[in-house]
């Protein structure tokens, strides 16, 4: 892990590789223990309690909803503090969340366990991407994009890792073996946790401003920023996608076999936990984040149109087309998280960081509660509605990004406007 983590604190110029591996090492941890309960999910409450599925779901999605207006307060918080021990924070709660997990018994104790461990996982995330960006100020304007893409690597393969050898458990069906996974993930956070408030290097984080507006006042004004969350959105939505339509579209939609959806999905996994930093890399000498951001709604407009084309294929020719239609969607995804993510960041006023970047994380939040629904009611109604809608939205997306760019502040001027040292920009940034 130290070996790994040390290489992917390089942000390909040679200068990250010393200080940055706490933080990468943190995230693998972290993610690991998110994999070891991914495969759990609802089955444990199941065996937890006499509660019924339906009954188990709805308090989920009514407690997980309660816990929308933390992002705001945490935006506010890192402003102040920095975002080294809110991130250590997030970690513990949810750390804490998951102890409380081994004490379910019935609905009461079944909501506290999971709006803990639901509240650390938004003081977590909507901390996170500013001590990822902190940390890449101090190696130069460029870094932000490997940061994030490599960061989002080792998220990729600690979870993948996580939920492979909690599948291989789960198959002894002991509930000691249900309840070593739950204690096995409330580990995983706290000892990221630690490796966070131990570890990680603090970096320099500038102070709201003592005049003028900031945080959300400042947000509020900013629609240029607006507009980037709404839009991002729209990405959100069809990053989103894969996983919960693939299964259902595969085998309901298409007729094919069910052992396919799978290795797909692991197909997903194993591109983005190992091609993200290069062809990051590769797109960022080339044209500018929003630019890149283009690129990738029009690989997902395209992905939609391969995948409502699947249909008119005959079986024999099925799954070798739908690797194609998956290598095309994980393109974009690789292509889409780190601009973004680095975009979001550089857009944002240096003593609002914090603010604007759990504000950032509205758009995967609203995407995560309207995919469901959307791929739920369209495909009722015809197996083709939900490629055709998300397309549109994908294309749409692609067309505004050029636009807005013209608003944001140029990739230039946003290096300084967080504080962090000129760096050379890449041919065609503004």
């Amino acid at each position: 892990m130290h070996r790994v983590a040390r290489a992917a604190a390089d942000d390909g110029t040679g200068r990250g590789g010393g200080r940055g591996w706490p933080l990468l090492a943190a995230v693998a941890v972290d993610s690991l223990g998110t994999g070891l309960y991914l495969p759990l999910s609802l089955l444990y409450f199941l065996r937890a309690t006499d509660l019924d599925l339906a009954t188990i779901g709805v308090l989920i999605s009514v407690t997980t909803a309660l816990t929308l207006p933390v992002p705001i307060l945490v935006g506010r918080l890192v402003d102040r503090l920095g975002p080294r021990l809110v991130v250590a924070g997030g970690q513990a709660l949810q750390g804490l969340g998951f102890l409380l997990y081994l004490t379910v018994s019935g609905a009461g104790s079944l909501v506290a366990a999971v709006l803990v461990t639901t509240v650390g996982m938004r003081v977590y995330w909507s901390s996170v991407f500013t001590l990822i960006a902190d940390q890449a100020d101090a190696e130069g304007a460029l870094a932000k994009d490997d940061w994030f893409a490599r960061t989002g690597m080792i998220r990729e393969t600690g979870a993948g890792a996580g939920a492979l050898l909690a599948g291989a458990l789960l198959g002894l069906d002991s509930a000691r073996v249900y309840d070593g996974l739950i204690l096995g993930s409330a580990l995983a956070y706290l000892v990221a946790a630690l490796v966070v408030v131990l570890a990680v290097p603090s970096a320099p984080h500038a102070p709201p401003p003592a005049e003028g507006p900031s945080g959300h006042r400042a947000l509020l004004r900013d629609r240029p920023y607006l507009a980037l969350i709404g839009t991002c959105t729209i990405f959100a939505l069809c990053s989103s996608f894969l996983a919960l339509s693939l299964p259902v579209y595969v085998v309901q939609g298409l007729s094919g076999p069910d052992w396919v959806p799978g290795p797909l999905l692991a197909l997903n996994t194993l591109l983005l936990a190992t091609c993200t930093a290069a062809l990051t890399r590769f797109v960022r000498r080339r044209c500018t984040r929003a630019r890149a951001m283009a690129w990738a709604g029009g690989l997902w407009a395209l992905w939609c149109a391969a995948s409502a084309a699947a249909a008119l294929l005959p079986s024999g020719a099925l799954v070798p087309f739908l690797v194609a239609v998956v290598v095309c969607y994980t393109a974009a995804e690789m292509i889409y998280g780190p601009a973004s993510n680095a975009l979001a960041a550089d857009a944002a006023p240096a003593g609002s960081r914090g603010t604007y970047l759990a504000a950032f994380q509205y758009s995967f939040a609203g995407a995560n509660i309207l995919a469901p629904s959307l791929f739920g009611l369209l495909f009722s109604q015809n197996r083709l509605l939900p490629w055709l809608a998300v397309g549109l939205l994908a294309a749409l997306g692609a067309a505004l990004m050029p636009r807005l760019e013209r608003r944001l502040p140029p990739e230039r001027r946003a290096a300084e406007r967080v504080g962090g040292p000129r760096g050379a920009v890449p041919e065609g940034a503004a």
